[in-house]
């Protein structure tokens, strides 16, 4: 890590939780130890005079997480980067919703990426199309800290000179307040002014930057506050906020962090009923003392995740990354907070069922570059050997089929769509369905002809 320039802060924080997965911490949380969420604020009933509204929102700062590849749908480059509406990236609705509210309240509103070392060169050159966007003073990003993959049967760095890249990782996305310190950038918000952050996922578009709930935050007095929304079994799988018994201190449970034994009442949405959107909010003068005290380390849950060295590669040796979630900081917050948001506000796009749902017509940006459903989004099921990765996704769907008439829309085998294509109420696809062939060679994705209403 010294070789590689990683900053000794960042060490030490491996360090510390390299010590503990020696010792053999697993990070778990068991549901005997924890109380569910209850009792919390609701975005909904949120209300700020429109000179609350500018004052906080001139003292904030907007963060988005952009280290992720897209990997899992078979990406080698920002995910940010993909088509999402009338030629749109993601990354360039983000830019229209920051500068709408810069516009609109006549504020300062800083946006800053967090890159890792695989994601930041193509968002940069993306971003030089922006020439606006970068605040004075201020950069546009900063690069999430790097650390080895450890063997799983002995812990030492794994060495795959194929691809010597691979021997590396990002500390997961609690690295988010090592890295803002580490970069200098902590001292320069600071500095210049800023007492907020407002931080969410790039591939979350419903994370808008909200003046009410900058203003909310700002009034709120808290040093910290998750987003949260009721689960539905959609969710079962993702974060959820629960009490801890011994202090009563909220804390972010993953489903890697929950025992297999509990895993019944983790799912339980009647138990737990709020799920995790991964946005939040900090008053950067709290994160900053807090470092100081703790000499770097905020000392977030352990999360122990177990990969293959070459995901192109099943056979390869297996490793482990030490990562930490950057929602487990709320449980380092004295007053920490949890708000109830709307689910307009959690629109991850994490599979390409997400993203098809996204290029329909379920979905409309506004002026505001907002994304907002126009309709109660359907189920979308797509079969992962034909669909799983962009490309295979882009080459079976050159058309995006009109879904606003949906309720699921269920495909299994090899099919492309022409143009124009309906789907309405419930439709399953087989693979020995004869309804929209058009006499496809054997081996072929069977196509759906231009203009066809299926359901």
């Amino acid at each position: 890590m010294v070789s590689a320039g990683v900053p000794q802060q960042a060490i030490d924080v491996f360090t510390h939780y390299y010590d503990q997965l020696q010792a053999g911490a697993t990070g778990m949380i068991p549901e005997a130890d924890v109380e569910p969420l209850s009792g919390i604020h609701r975005a909904a009933t949120l209300e700020a005079s429109p000179e609350d509204v500018r004052t906080a929102a001139d003292a904030t700062v907007v963060i988005k997480l952009n280290g992720g590849l897209g990997t899992s749908m078979g990406m080698d480059r920002a995910k940010s980067l993909l088509p999402v509406r009338r030629g749109l990236s993601f990354l360039d609705i983000i830019v229209g919703q920051v500068e709408h509210v810069r516009r609109t309240h006549d504020v300062r509103l800083p946006l800053i990426f967090m890159n890792s070392f695989r994601t930041r060169d193509d968002t940069r050159a993306a971003l030089a199309h922006h020439p606006g966007i970068e605040t004075p003073g201020l950069p546009i990003d900063f690069v999430q800290n790097l650390e080895p993959r450890l063997r799983a049967d002995d812990l030492t760095p794994v060495d795959w000179p194929a691809d010597a890249e691979l021997e590396w990782c990002p500390p997961g996305h609690g690295d988010l307040y090592t890295a803002l310190q580490t970069s200098g950038i902590l001292d320069q918000l600071l500095d210049a002014g800023y007492l907020y952050a407002t931080v969410s996922n790039s591939d979350n578009l419903g994370a808008a930057p909200d003046p009410e709930m900058m203003a909310w935050f700002a009034g709120s007095g808290a040093p910290y506050a998750a987003e949260v929304c009721r689960r539905t079994p959609a969710d079962v799988k993702g974060g959820h906020l629960v009490v801890r018994r011994s202090d009563g201190r909220l804390v972010l449970r993953e489903t890697a962090q929950t025992p297999p034994e509990d895993a019944a009442a983790a799912s339980d949405l009647t138990l737990h009923r709020y799920f995790h959107t991964n946005n939040l909010w900090f008053d950067l003068r709290v994160l900053k003392k807090t470092l100081d005290e703790r000499q770097g380390i905020l000392g977030l849950p352990l999360i122990k995740n177990r990969k293959v060295v070459d995901p192109a590669d099943p056979g390869s040796p297996e490793v482990i990354q030490i990562e930490t979630a950057m929602g487990a900081a709320v449980q380092v917050f004295d007053g920490a907070t949890a708000i109830e948001v709307d689910r307009a506000r959690f629109l991850p796009v994490k599979t390409t069922n997400d993203l098809l749902l996204l290029r329909s017509d379920v979905y409309g940006v506004g002026d505001d570059f907002r994304v907002r459903a126009t309709v109660e989004p359907p189920l979308v099921d797509l079969d992962k050997r034909y669909f799983g990765t962009i490309a295979d996704f882009e080459a079976r769907f050159p058309h995006v089929p009109s879904l606003a008439s949906a309720e699921r829309f269920t495909v299994r085998g090899d099919w492309s769509f022409g143009a124009d294509v309906v789907v309405a109420g419930e439709v399953l696809l087989e693979e020995d369905e004869t309804a929209g062939k058009t006499g496809d060679a054997p081996g072929r994705a069977t196509r759906v002809a231009e203009g066809t209403r299926l359901g």
